[in-house]
C-alpha cells in the first residue's frame, strides 16, 4: 500500500499533479517528478542555496522544505526565469556578461534568489545586495563577479542600463 499524497503544483506557469511520498522534498520533486533539473541539490542542509526557488514570491531552500507543503502554491524555479526562448531575464545575460559563474553548480541558486529579490526590491542597493547575496554559498568565484552582476542586473531592472 502506497502512502503517496496526490499533490498539485503551478511550476513556472505549468500546472503539475503529482503523487509524492509524505517525506520527499520539493527540490526532489522539482526534479524528480516534474523534470525540472535546474535546481541543484548541494549540501541538503540548507545551508548553501544551490536549490533556493521562489514559492509565491519567497526564496526558500527547496531541500528543507516537504513537497506537500507547496500545494496549490506557485513556485519559480531557474528554468522559469527566461521570459522566452530567445531572451535571458536580466540577471541571468548579466551573470552571462559579467562571468558572475564557474563551474555553475551554484548559479541556479543565486539566479533565482536575485531575480525574485530585485524584482520585490528594484531600488536595492549595494550594501543591501550583499546581504542578499550572503546567505548562499560558491566555492569557486569569490564572489566578485556574482556581486558584478547582481549590480549590473539591478540597474537594468531600474531601466538604468543593459546588463
Amino acid at each position: 500500500m502506497s502512502s503517496a499524497i496526490p499533490l498539485r503544483l503551478y511550476v513556472n506557469g505549468d500546472r503539475y499533479e503529482i503523487a509524492v511520498e509524505p517525506r520527499r522534498t520539493l527540490a526532489d520533486a522539482l526534479r524528480e517528478d516534474c523534470g525540472l533539473t535546474g535546481t541543484h541539490l548541494g549540501c541538503e542542509h540548507g545551508v548553501c542555496g544551490a536549490c533556493t526557488v521562489l514559492v509565491d514570491g519567497q526564496p526558500v531552500r527547496s531541500c528543507l522544505m516537504f513537497a506537500v507543503q507547496a500545494e496549490d502554491t506557485s513556485v519559480r524555479t531557474v528554468e522559469g526565469l527566461a521570459p522566452d526562448e530567445e531572451h535571458l531575464h536580466p540577471v541571468q545575460q548579466a551573470f552571462w556578461e559579467n562571468h558572475g559563474l564557474q563551474c555553475g553548480f551554484c548559479t541556479p541558486g543565486f539566479l533565482v534568489l536575485i531575480a525574485g529579490y530585485l524584482e520585490e526590491h528594484p531600488d536595492a542597493g549595494e550594501t543591501e545586495l550583499r546581504e542578499v547575496l550572503s546567505s548562499n554559498l560558491c566555492r569557486c568565484t569569490g564572489y566578485q563577479n556574482i556581486l558584478t552582476s547582481t549590480m549590473c542586473a539591478a540597474r537594468a531592472m531600474r531601466g538604468e542600463e543593459r546588463p
